[in-house]
């Protein structure tokens, strides 16, 4: 079976091997807010049975960095700090969505905060800061 994107999202326009081996991860851009989806299956499960925590952390990961630089044409980042914080345990089998706010942008650093849910259950809360790289990034 073939991984697929969740309905209404698309792929975000650049090449990332290690997010395509565990996505695909999805976009969608509704009311001016950017929102991001991932559909888990059996190659997530860890040894207990639920989504493997590193893989909502690579979520997370992704979703910070998309979150600071969509609206930002050309815009490109690294990440410098991310922090996650667990809620609830994720299935096999879960639309996984996250979504999220930029706190602060400076010259160099961008500020962010989110979260991922299943539906309507929390999963993890994550922050963190990225160094901006102007000009190297891809426009959607």
């Amino acid at each position: 079976m073939t991984p697929t994107l969740p309905a209404g999202y698309r792929p975000y326009p650049y090449e990332d091997p290690f997010e395509d081996h565990v996505g695909p991860f999805g976009y969608k851009v509704e009311d001016g807010r950017i929102t991001f989806a991932v559909q888990t299956d059996e190659r997530h499960r860890n040894t207990g049975g639920t989504v493997h925590g590193g893989m909502l952390m690579t979520f997370a990961d992704f979703a910070l960095c998309l979150l600071a630089v969509w609206d930002q044409p050309g815009e490109h980042c690294v990440t410098v700090s991310c922090h996650n914080e667990f809620v609830a345990a994720a299935q096999p089998g879960d639309l996984i969505e996250a979504s999220g706010e930029v706190v602060r942008r400076t010259r160099s650093l961008t500020f962010v905060r989110g979260q991922l849910a299943a539906g309507d259950r929390m999963l993890l809360a994550f922050s963190g800061i990225v160094k901006r790289i102007p000009g190297s990034g891809r426009q959607l």
